[in-house]
């Protein structure tokens, strides 16, 4: 429920309506007492889609503002569906990279659009 009403960078639809997320892509398994490790693997609307990187952006943002329990969260790109899927997977799972992306004023802005609730 958190992410579906996400909103694509480019398109005024959401992640959930272009089905680059569904229910069956999100796995929450018990860690530890009260922990819980989130796994979200999401499909690009294209194999080269370029803006897959700031997709998983959104998807980390939103969870990490949301989430009301401790968990460790991991997000991938579902396997095959992107032609730098490696590359993406480690740049969207990385703290450091995910801190200094969200330090530029324009890429937070659009972060923000995206995950921002509908009035």
């Amino acid at each position: 429920d958190i992410i579906r009403t996400i909103r694509d960078p480019e398109k005024p639809n959401t992640l959930e309506e272009l089905e680059v997320v569904t229910e069956s892509c999100v796995e929450v398994q018990e860690i530890g007492e009260e922990e819980y490790l989130v796994v979200i693997r999401f499909t690009p609307t294209v194999p080269h889609c370029s803006l897959a990187t700031l997709i998983g952006l959104c998807l980390r943002i939103k969870l990490q503002r949301c989430l009301p329990f401790r968990h460790k969260l991991e997000i991938y790109i579902s396997e095959g569906t992107h032609s730098t899927e490696e590359d993406i997977n480690k740049q969207i799972n990385d703290k450091e990279r995910v801190a200094a992306a969200m330090e530029n004023p324009n890429l937070r802005e659009i972060v923000e659009q995206c995950v921002t609730e509908p009035d």
